[in-house]
């Protein structure tokens, strides 16, 4: 019951950020849609209308980092991310476990200490009411939600695959990329 909210979890994660990316696709299509348009009209009547999205550059940016962040837990999971696995792959059964456990034990802090620091990033905004210095004043602290959410998933996949190992199973991500063999 637990894997199967887990895997939920990091697919809808990685779902969000399918969204997001989509979301950056349609907003510039939007915005060079409306630069055509203007290009035309100043073709045809000498002077532009002066069509723009305002702010898109900087929705794109937030949606750029959301996307980003919440892509993470998912793709490790999938085995999608970069890993240096020349050394690991060859090394014998039981050393390599114990390299698989360090390596994730490592990541796991380094998840928890930047999911820490975005936490206190994000409510600092949020007391502070930081807003964005474009034409659109967004809120700070809603963007930073996306890349907070994004850590949190990713620190409890790294858990999750630190446990999976400590219990002597291996990790997702060896099952679904890696080496060929043969």
């Amino acid at each position: 019951m637990v894997r199967n909210w887990l895997n939920r979890l990091y697919t809808t994660s990685g779902w969000l950020a399918a969204f997001f990316v989509a979301a950056i696709c349609l907003l510039v299509v939007a915005q060079v849609m409306l630069n055509l348009i203007d290009r035309i009209c100043t073709v045809m009547t000498g002077s532009a209308i002066g069509l723009t999205i305002p702010s898109y550059a900087d929705f794109t940016g937030f949606f750029l980092a959301a996307a980003s962040f919440l892509a993470l837990a998912h793709t490790l999971r999938e085995g999608d991310h970069i890993r240096v696995t020349l050394l690991i792959s060859n090394l014998p059964g039981k050393i390599r476990r114990i390299a698989e456990f360090w390596c994730l034990g490592v990541a796991a802090g380094i998840s928890m200490y930047f999911s820490y620091y975005m936490a206190l990033l994000t409510w600092e905004s949020w007391s502070y009411n930081d807003l964005s210095a474009g034409l659109v004043a967004v809120p700070i602290w809603i963007p930073q939600c996306g890349m907070l959410i994004g850590l949190l998933v990713l620190t409890i996949a790294v858990i999750d695959e630190f446990i999976e190992v400590l219990m002597g199973r291996a990790p997702s991500y060896s099952k679904k990329k890696g080496p060929k063999k043969g």
